[in-house]
C-alpha cells in the first residue's frame, strides 16, 4: 500500500511546499492549472493515470491492468459520475480519483481497507488515505468522546462508529460513498449498493472463481520470492494453491502451534505435501515472541491498533519473510469476514421460507445449542437499524446475554461496557451511541447481508494496519478477500445457501473445489489458541500491569487502573477479559503516540 496521499482541490493560495510536510519523497502530480491536485509516496507500480475528455482518471494501489485496457475502460466515461464504474469494474484494492474541471471524486473501496478520510486546512478542503496525515496537516487533536465509544463497546463497535476518527476536526467517508471535492467544500454522496443475494450457490461460487483467479493472477513475485499464509485453514490455503498455479515455488509460512487441541498443524501438513515446488516454513512456537509480548510498542498513529497482543509476533514474522527474500506476501485476512455465518439472515428467512429457516434453526440449535427462548426472542424482534443504535445505548452497563444466544439484530453482538470504563466513559460512549442512531442507515435491507458488511467494515481497517508492519520490512501484503471484485460476487450468493449450519464455508469451498485439496475444503474444524492467548498474558503480566500503572487513559478519566488491575490479577474461564485488555492496550498506546505527533495541537 502506498506511504500515504493527500488530495487537493484545484483553488489559489494552495502550495507544493505546504502540502508535503507528512511525507519524505513526495510525488506530485498536478491539476491542469498547475496547482497541485494529489500529492504522497507510493511505488511506480502503484500508481495508473489517464486522460479521457472530459474526466482525468488516477487510481492509486493493486490495479493488475495496463495502460491501453484502463484507456478503453476510460473512453467510455462521459460525465464524472460514470467514472466511479471503475472501481467495480477494474480487478484489485485500490483508490480511484476522478475529476472534471474543479470538481474531484474519491473513492475508497467497498470492504474499509482503503478508505477516504477529509478535513479542512485554514478555508479548503482537503482528502486523504489516512487519518493521520490529515491530523499532522491540520493540527488536529485527540477526539475524546470517539476515544472513549471505543474504550467501552471494545472492538466489536460495528461502523459507521467505529469508523469516526480519533482525530478531532477529521471526517470519514463511508464505504458505499465518495466524496466529492470542490475548492468551496467537501459533500459525501452514496454510489454503492450491495447487490441482491438472489445468485444460486454454484452459480455464485463460479463467479467468485473467476474473482480470485483474476485476483491472484495478478499477485505474482515481481523481482523476489512470493509468500503466502499456509496456516492450514481453508481461506489462507485456498489462495495458497490459487498462487501456486503461476509461481509453483512460493514460499508458504506458518506458526506451529501452542497446543495439541489445535489442528491447523494436520491440515497444513496435508495442503503442503499437495504443494511439492513450494518452500515450507514454519515457526516454531519457542522461537516467536509469546502473545502479549513487549505491550508498550506502537503501530502506527492513524487509528488504535485492534490486534496489540500478536503486534510483537507479526514484526518478528514479518523480518523472517523478509531474510527469506520474500517481497510479496498473500494473507487470507477478510475470509472469515466474507465467507463464515453471520446469523442475522435467519430473521428474513423465517417470515420469506420458514421451511428452510426452520430446518437451519434446528441444525443450529444442535451445533450451538442455542437457547430456544432466546432465540425465539430475537426471531419476534422487530425493528430497524437505528433502534439496535439505542438499545445498545440504553443496555451498556447490564450483564452480557447468555454466551450462546445469537444475535439475530442488525449488529454481530450486544455491546457492553468493560469493568474498567469510568462513569464518565460510559456517559460518553452512550452518547455517541444515540448520536449514531439519529443518522443510522442499513447497509443493506437484509439483516444476514448487513452483518457481513458490517464484520468486513469493522476489521478491514485494522488490516490495513497490518500491511504497514509488513512495510516496514519492505514486503507488500496482499490481502485479496478484500478485492471489490470479489467482495461483491461473495456479497451477491443467496444467504441462506451461502450460510448453512450443515457446511462450514459452504460458498468458498464450492469455488474452490478442484482448486484445492478436498481433505481442506471438507473440514469442520477451526483452530484453538485461547491456551496460547492465556499464557501470554499470564508470562507478560507484570509488563501488563506496568504499562497501566502510569495510564493516559486515566489521566483522561476513562478507566479506573484499581478495577483494572484487580481484572488483570483474577484468572477468567474466558478469553472475552483478555481480549477486551488486548483492545485496550491498543487505545492506551495510540493516547500516547497522539501526544507526541509531530505538527498536532489541541487537548491530550
Amino acid at each position: 500500500m502506498s506511504k500515504g496521499f493527500v488530495v487537493l482541490p484545484d483553488a489559489p493560495g494552495i502550495h507544493v511546499t505546504d502540502t508535503t510536510r507528512p511525507f519524505n519523497r513526495p510525488n506530485v502530480i498536478g491539476h491542469p492549472s498547475g496547482r497541485p491536485w494529489l500529492v504522497g509516496e507510493w511505488d511506480p507500480d502503484e500508481i495508473l493515470e489517464m486522460t479521457a475528455s472530459p474526466v482525468r482518471v488516477v487510481v492509486i494501489g493493486f490495479c493488475p491492468v495496463t495502460t491501453t485496457r484502463l484507456a478503453d475502460r476510460c473512453r467510455r466515461i462521459r460525465t464524472l459520475s460514470e467514472a466511479g464504474t471503475l472501481a467495480t469494474e477494474l480487478p484489485g484494492s485500490f483508490h480511484l480519483l476522478a475529476a472534471a474541471g474543479r470538481t474531484v471524486h474519491v473513492y475508497g473501496g467497498l470492504s474499509g481497507l482503503r478508505q477516504v478520510f477529509h478535513a479542512r486546512s485554514g478555508h479548503l478542503p482537503i482528502a486523504s488515505d489516512r487519518a493521520d496525515v490529515l491530523a499532522s496537516m491540520t493540527g488536529a487533536g485527540i477526539d475524546e468522546s470517539a476515544l472513549a465509544a471505543r474504550l467501552v463497546c471494545g472492538g466489536l463497535l460495528p461502523p459507521p462508529l467505529s469508523d469516526r476518527s480519533v482525530w478531532a476536526g477529521v471526517s470519514t467517508v463511508a464505504h458505499d460513498h465518495r466524496l466529492v471535492l470542490e475548492p468551496d467544500g467537501a459533500r459525501e454522496e452514496r454510489w454503492w449498493y450491495p447487490p441482491e443475494p438472489d445468485t444460486p450457490l454454484i452459480e455464485g461460487a463460479a463467479h467468485l472463481t473467476d474473482a480470485l483467479v483474476t485476483a491472484m493472477d495478478g499477485r505474482r513475485a515481481g523481482s523476489g520470492t512470493l509468500g503466502a499464509d499456509l496456516s492450514g485453514g481453508m481461506d489462507s490455503t485456498s489462495l495458497c494453491f490459487l498462487a501456486a498455479r503461476h509461481t509453483p515455488d512460493l514460499l508458504t509460512f506458518r506458526w506451529g502451534e501452542a497446543e495439541a487441541g489445535n489442528d491447523d498443524a494436520y491440515f497444513a501438513g496435508e495442503a503442503a505435501h499437495a504443494l511439492p515446488g513450494a518452500r515450507h516454513v514454519v515457526a516454531p512456537q519457542h522461537e516467536l515472541p509469546s502473545v502479549f509480548a513487549r505491550p508498550d510498542a506502537a503501530a502506527d498513529a492513524e487509528r488504535p491498533y485492534l490486534f496489540s497482543r500478536t503486534l510483537a509476533r507479526v514484526r518478528h514474522s514479518v523480518r523472517l519473510l523478509s531474510d527469506h527474500g520474500v517481497h510479496r506476501h498473500i494473507a487470507g485476512h477478510g475470509g472469515d469476514e466474507l465467507f463464515g455465518r453471520a446469523p442475522g439472515y435467519l430473521h428474513r428467512l423465517a417470515r420469506r421460507h420458514p421451511t428452510i429457516a426452520v430446518r437451519h434453526l434446528r441444525g443450529y440449535r444442535a451445533l450451538h445449542r442455542w437457547p430456544l427462548a432466546g432465540l425465539i426472542q430475537q426471531l419476534r424482534r422487530r425493528g430497524d437499524v437505528r433502534d439496535w443504535w439505542l438499545a445498545q445505548a440504553a443496555e451498556l452497563t447490564l450483564p452480557a446475554p447468555p454466551r450462546r444466544t445469537p444475535s439475530l439484530d442488525w449488529g454481530l453482538a450486544s455491546l457492553r461496557a468493560p469493568a474498567w470504563a469510568t462513569d464518565t466513559a460510559v456517559e460518553a460512549a452512550r452518547e455517541a451511541l444515540r448520536d449514531t442512531a439519529r443518522h443510522a442507515q442499513p447497509f443493506a435491507r437484509d439483516r444476514g447481508q448487513h452483518q457481513f458488511l458490517t464484520a468486513l467494515r469493522t476489521t478491514a481497517p485494522a488490516y490495513r494496519q497490518v500491511a504497514r508492519l509488513y512495510e516496514e520490512a519492505g514486503v507488500r501484503l496482499e490481502q485479496p478477500y478484500l478485492d471489490n471484485q470479489v467482495v461483491e460476487a461473495a456479497l451477491a450468493v443467496r444467504l441462506h445457501e451461502r450460510v448453512t449450519p450443515r457446511r462450514y464455508k459452504p460458498l468458498l469451498a464450492t469455488s474452490m473445489r478442484g482448486l484445492v485439496p478436498d481433505v481442506v475444503l471438507d473440514r469442520t474444524t477451526k483452530g484453538e489458541f485461547s491456551a496460547d492467548l492465556r499464557a501470554g498474558r499470564q508470562r507478560n503480566l507484570t509488563a501488563l500491569l506496568d504499562l497501566f500503572s502510569d495510564s493516559l487513559l486515566s489521566d483522561m478519566g476513562l478507566i479506573s487502573t484499581e478495577e483494572l488491575r484487580s481484572q488483570l490479577l483474577t484468572p477468567h474461564s474466558g478469553i472475552s477479559s483478555d481480549i477486551a485488555v488486548e483492545e485496550l492496550i491498543g487505545l492506551e498506546i495510540w493516547a500516547r503516540a497522539a501526544g507526541r505527533f509531530p505538527l498536532t495541537a489541541g487537548r491530550r
